[in-house]
């Protein structure tokens, strides 16, 4: 039973996930909107049974030495890079993330900074803040058409296929690159093409990042990367930052290699590479992809129900380490 559990939680969630995991165990919130320090993750981990965290806390070896009564972490997030998994799975503590609950929110939102960086909607909408519109123009904010454009998505899993749903309204091409197996959807009903990294830079028109961050794809987008790409090529990320070379993106986009991009994630989280915000072909974001009311209620909803199974024993809905469950 949870009923003696201390739950900790990092930071504070939708209430719906909070009341799910007060009707069960004693529920800790930090009270400030901030991630906690390493200091007070690691204060408040020793006398917690169950923590739920975000991918801003570090879930390593000197977390759960720090952590004697623990029985299981859930993050609030898809990804997992922030955590330890084979660390976990070694010393027998079950963890899990919140999958399938925020793919359209965040499809939606690469989508729409494909749209942003196209047509040039958030500088357009700067200038006519500014007061210094001076009329119609034919040479005015000349963007890109979609249409018939070819989309390359860089890991076609759950989110990328997502994103290949919303592009069917503009008739675009599909190609693919990464993932642990072939895209089996995207094949059938899009006649997606799996192409080899630099085949994939060379064709597509806008690229679409919904890849997780492993050694594979940390920095795959780098200088040389932005050198094989279409100086007209579109690049819109929604996965985790470091897939991406800041530094080397903005030398890019200040020496027109590719026309433009969009980001909701940063490869230095809250930071920015120096000089990105003063360039006018990149939309920036600050990571909402999961920002709607049905995929944060989702997320908070399923991470407390994963935490509050992995407390009794049982089996979380999204474990990333079942291997561990049943054994003694």
């Amino acid at each position: 039973m949870t009923t003696h559990a201390r739950i900790v939680v990092t930071r504070a969630i939708p209430e719906a996930g909070l009341e799910l995991l007060r009707q069960a165990a004693t529920v800790w919130v930090n009270p400030e909107d901030r991630p906690l320090t390493r200091q007070e993750l690691l204060a408040q981990a020793a006398t917690a049974h169950g923590v739920l965290g975000l991918l801003t806390d570090r879930i390593d070896a000197d977390f759960f030495d720090a952590a004697p009564l623990l029985r299981g972490y859930a993050n609030y997030a898809v990804g997992y890079d922030n955590i330890d998994v084979p660390e976990a799975t070694r010393r027998g503590i079950p963890v899990s993330n919140t999958p399938d609950v925020l793919t359209l929110a965040t499809a939606e939102l690469a989508f729409g900074l494909i749209l942003a960086v196209a047509r040039h909607i958030v500088a357009a909408d700067g200038v006519m803040r500014s007061g210094n519109w001076s009329g119609w123009g034919p040479l005015q904010f000349i963007g890109t058409e979609l249409t018939g454009k070819t989309l390359g998505i860089y890991g076609p899993g759950r989110i990328g296929t997502a994103v290949a749903r919303l592009s069917r309204g503009f008739a675009m091409a599909i190609v693919t690159c990464g993932g642990r197996r072939p895209n089996e959807e995207l094949v059938r009903d899009f006649g997606a093409r799996a192409l080899a990294f630099e085949d994939f830079l060379a064709t597509a028109d806008v690229v679409a990042i919904t890849a997780p961050l492993n050694p594979q794809t940390r920095h795959a987008f780098n200088a040389e990367a932005f050198a094989r790409m279409r100086p007209s090529a579109l690049l819109v990320n929604t996965g985790r930052g470091p897939i991406i070379d800041e530094a080397a993106l903005v030398t890019a986009l200040g020496e027109g290699r590719i026309a433009g991009a969009g980001l909701d994630v940063y490869e230095f989280e809250p930071r920015m590479a120096a000089g990105l915000a003063a360039l006018p072909n990149v939309v920036i974001t600050p990571h909402i992809g999961s920002a709607t009311d049905i995929a944060r209620n989702g997320m908070a909803t399923l991470a407390a129900r994963n935490l509050l199974a992995m407390l009794e024993g049982t089996s979380p809905p999204t474990c990333l380490n079942p291997e561990i469950l049943g054994r003694p």
